[in-house]
């Protein structure tokens, strides 16, 4: 997976760095048990300060995306379903960018309709190889 980040964005680095991973293992790109670069590797791939990788890195492990190990370094792990409180967290970010959407007056259709495709991105699936053609 290749990480990306804006260096223009108002969104602060360490959080597109959570952005990205976060969504790398959502559409497989990142697999459970996978190792991501170490926090110097990923800085100077970057050209980024090593504590903003830290500070990304920690935070995806307090969320339950990473696993450190002192031998390994950080490791990709499937996050426990969300607790209540989590739940009421990941609810009103959801209902913020659903009040936006509406307040722009974006149409039910199409939020539900980009709400589908994107969903769909999680979904797929390695593709199976072509079956042979029999004349």
């Amino acid at each position: 997976m290749l990480l990306e980040i804006d260096t223009r964005s108002e969104t602060p680095i360490y959080q597109q760095l959570c952005d990205q991973i976060i969504l790398g293992i959502a559409r497989q790109e990142l697999a459970i048990g996978e190792m991501l670069p170490t926090v110097r590797q990923l800085a100077d791939e970057l050209g980024v300060n090593t504590m903003t990788i830290s500070k990304a890195y920690n935070l995806l492990k307090d969320a339950g995306y990473l696993v450190t190990d002192r031998r390994k370094g950080s490791i990709v792990t499937q996050p426990p379903p969300f607790k209540e409180s989590g739940r009421q967290d990941w609810e009103q970010r959801l209902a913020l960018l659903l009040a936006e959407a509406k307040v722009r007056q974006l149409p039910k259709i199409e939020l539900e309709t980009t709400v589908a495709a994107i969903w769909q991105t999680f979904e797929k699936e390695a593709e199976a190889p072509l079956a042979e053609q029999s004349d």
